[in-house]
């Protein structure tokens, strides 16, 4: 079987994952680590993330930038949900809508 084959298998769920704030730039390494963690156990899941819970600044939209970078690399599509609109904006400013809150 193919490697893009069997991502294409790896598809199999939906899963949650809720990021809480206000998100540090000491937070950014932890945060990813665990991150890691979640996306290899949940290989090629389609991942539900609220982020109704944290701020609206560089540190934040940096964590989002990496926590997309993670789950790229383990095959996972991530929606956020719950971004408020200052989150939004920040996104929008700072040219990553595309990356981060792009509808799949």
């Amino acid at each position: 079987m193919s490697s893009a084959t069997s991502r294409r298998l790896c598809l199999v769920g939906q899963v949650s994952l809720r990021i809480y704030g206000p998100i540090t730039r000491a937070d950014l390494d932890p945060l990813s680590a665990r991150c890691c963690v979640f996306f290899a156990a949940h290989r090629g899941a389609v991942v539900d993330c609220d982020v109704a819970g944290i701020g609206s600044d560089a540190v934040t939209v940096d964590a989002l930038a990496r926590l997309q970078l993670v789950a790229k690399k383990y095959g996972c599509i991530v929606v956020l949900r719950g971004a408020s609109g200052e989150l939004r904006d920040l996104v929008e400013l700072m040219g990553l809508t595309e990356v981060l809150l792009a509808p799949t």
